[in-house]
């Protein structure tokens, strides 16, 4: 299941691709909550994390980009940039990643890598 986890270019099965997308979610929690702190402690945000509901716009932004590099690292990975359907799939997970949820974009992102090359 966690075999070949950081290779982006290796064409996964589903139970792969749930392996990827547990391992880059719990990832991807780590990086928001190390630069949320630190956007607000450098006052790159403004304001402070007062309540749990507060810092959701902060992992929303962190979120949305990460689900962005990904989704272009799988794409340039597999050499699917050229394959229209695929690039759709993957702004279509960005902007689900930055509109309804992140974890619904890292669904997207993990159904890419089950694409062959």
């Amino acid at each position: 299941m966690f075999k070949h986890i950081t290779n982006l270019a290796h064409t996964r099965s589903i139970t792969e691709a749930v392996g990827f997308f547990l391992f880059h979610t719990v990832l991807l929690v780590g990086l928001s909550t190390f630069l949320g702190h630190y956007m607000v402690t450098l006052g790159i945000v403004d304001g402070t994390v007062e309540s749990f509901f507060d810092g959701g716009g902060i992992h929303t932004m962190i979120g949305a980009g990460w689900t962005l590099i990904l989704s272009s690292l799988v794409l340039s990975g597999k050499k699917l940039t050229k394959d229209i359907m695929a690039v759709v799939i993957a702004m279509i997970g960005i902007y689900l990643a930055y509109t309804v949820n992140v974890m619904l974009g890292m669904v997207v992102v993990s159904y890419l890598t089950t694409l062959g090359e």
